[in-house]
C-alpha cells in the first residue's frame, strides 16, 4: 500500500477550510512527512496518520512549511503522559536544504522542554539520494524565493511473476525451490532437468513513483524528474490570471503545473498549496488545470489518494 495523506494544503497562512503545507506518505506500514506546517500534529490525530514516522523532509524554510515541527516534537515527547503510547525513544531524523542544521537545531531549542529522543538532523543538496532496501528519496531542483528541493520517492525495480500454475505443470514440487528460481537461480531437478528463472519468471515491474515539489515555479527539473510518475505533487497557489504574480512570488499557476503534467506523461496530478482567495474547492483551478491535464485532483485537507501498481492486481 502507497498512499498520501494531505494535512495541509493552503498557501502562506492557515484558514478555516485549509491548513498550511503538510503530507503524509504511508509506504507498507511506514510513514514518511513532507514539510510540517503549523497545526500538523493536531492535522495527524485528526485525519489518523501514524505518529510512529521517523523522518521529516523538508521543501525549504519558510514559516508556512517549518513552524509545526516544533509543536509536534514536542508531542511526541508527551504522548506517554496520556497514556496513549510509550513514551518515543526511536530517532528522527529530519532532512531539509541547506540551512537545515543551523534552522531545525534553532526550532529544537524553542522553549524550556527538551526533546528527549534523538535527532539528527541531515542537509541535502540537488541529486543527493536517501537510499532504503526498497525505495530511493531523490532530490531534485526548484525554484523559490529560498533555498528548495523537490523529493520523488522512486520504488526499486521489482522482480517478475513466478508462474505457479507452469512450475506445476512442470514437474517442480512446490518449496525451496520455487523460491530459489524466483531469486534468479538455475535449479537441477532430482530427474536431471536443469530449470532456469527465464522459464518461469516474467520481465522485471517498475515501481511506483510520487513526486512532491514543494513551492515552485515551473521549472525543467520538476517534468525531467516527473516523467512517468504515477502521481505528481505540485503546487497551484495561482490562477493564470494572477500569472504575475506567481512570477513574483515564486510560485506556480494552476496552468503551469498542468502542463509539466502533460508534458511529463503522469499518470495522476495533485494540486496542492492554494492560495487563500480561492474557495475550498478552488473549481476555477481545477477547471484551468483539467483543460490541459484532465487526471487532475485539488487536494484538500483530509484527503487520501493511494498509488497502485499498473495493471497486474497488485
Amino acid at each position: 500500500m502507497l498512499k498520501l495523506t494531505f494535512l495541509g494544503t493552503g498557501a502562506a497562512c492557515p484558514t478555516v477550510d485549509r491548513n498550511v503545507a503538510a503530507l503524509a506518505l504511508a509506504r507498507e506500514g511506514e510513514t514518511l512527512l513532507f514539510d510540517c506546517g503549523e497545526g500538523t500534529q493536531r492535522q495527524m490525530m485528526r485525519y489518523g496518520v501514524s505518529f510512529t514516522f521517523r523522518d521529516i523532509f523538508f521543501t525549504h524554510f519558510h514559516s508556512d512549511h517549518l513552524l509545526g515541527v516544533i509543536g509536534l516534537l514536542r508531542t511526541l515527547g508527551l504522548l506517554n503522559i496520556f497514556g496513549e503510547q510509550e513514551a518515543r525513544s526511536e530517532g528522527l531524523t529530519l532532512y531539509g536544504p541547506r540551512g537545515a542544521k543551523r534552522i531545525l537545531s534553532h526550532a529544537l531549542e524553542v522553549g524550556i522542554e527538551r526533546v528527549k529522543f534523538p535527532v539528527e538532523i541531515v542537509e541535502l543538496a540537488v541529486g543527493d539520494v536517501v537510499r532504503r532496501d526498497e525505495y530511493d528519496i531523490v532530490t531534485f531542483p526548484t525554484e523559490h524565493r529560498a533555498d528548495t528541493i523537490g523529493y520523488a520517492l522512486v520504488e526499486h525495480i521489482r522482480k517478475g511473476r513466478f508462474n505457479p500454475d507452469l512450475a506445476r505443470a512442470m514437474g517442480i514440487p512446490e518449496g525451496p525451490l520455487w523460491g530459489r528460481i524466483h531469486k534468479g537461480e538455475t535449479v537441477t531437478l532430482p530427474d536431471g532437468r536443469v530449470i532456469t528463472p527465464a522459464e518461469l519468471v516474467g520481465q522485471p515491474r517498475p515501481g511506483r513513483k510520487v513526486v512532491i515539489t514543494g513551492d515552485t515555479r515551473p521549472v525543467p527539473a520538476v517534468q525531467e524528474v516527473s516523467t512517468g510518475a504515477d502521481l505528481l505533487v505540485h503546487e497551484a497557489t495561482f490562477s493564470h490570471l494572477d500569472q504575475a504574480r506567481a512570477r513574483e512570488t515564486g510560485h506556480s499557476t494552476a496552468t503551469e503545473a498542468a502542463e509539466i503534467a502533460r508534458a511529463a506523461g503522469v499518470k495522476r496530478l495533485a494540486l496542492t498549496h492554494i492560495s487563500p482567495r480561492y474557495s475550498r474547492e478552488a473549481p476555477e483551478l481545477l477547471a484551468e488545470a483539467r483543460g490541459i491535464f484532465p487526471e487532475t485532483v485539488i487536494a484538500r485537507d483530509g484527503m487520501e489518494l493511494e498509488v497502485s501498481f499498473e495493471a497486474e492486481g497488485e
